[in-house]
């Protein structure tokens, strides 16, 4: 069980770094026109938006899971 919590948390934790480089790789490759600063989301960028906040969730939920007083090493 904790070694499943362990590779999960590795697995996401790869994942969500892959979304924010590709966000941020995709923000400067936008118009740089000063009024799309306030623009809406939309398409695939929308999608990976919100698939970051989610595992940023999900993330966080599993740290504070494994970082429980029954998943420390007894010795």
């Amino acid at each position: 069980m904790e070694l499943a919590l362990y590779t999960a948390l590795l697995i996401i934790c790869m994942v969500l770094i892959t979304l924010v480089v590709i966000q941020a790789r995709t923000a400067g490759m936008t118009n740089s026109d000063s009024s799309s600063i306030y623009r809406t989301r939309r398409g695939l960028e929308k999608t990976l938006h919100q698939a970051t906040i989610v595992l940023a969730a999900v993330f966080l939920l599993l740290s504070l899971i494994t970082s429980l007083p029954i998943f420390g090493s007894a010795g």
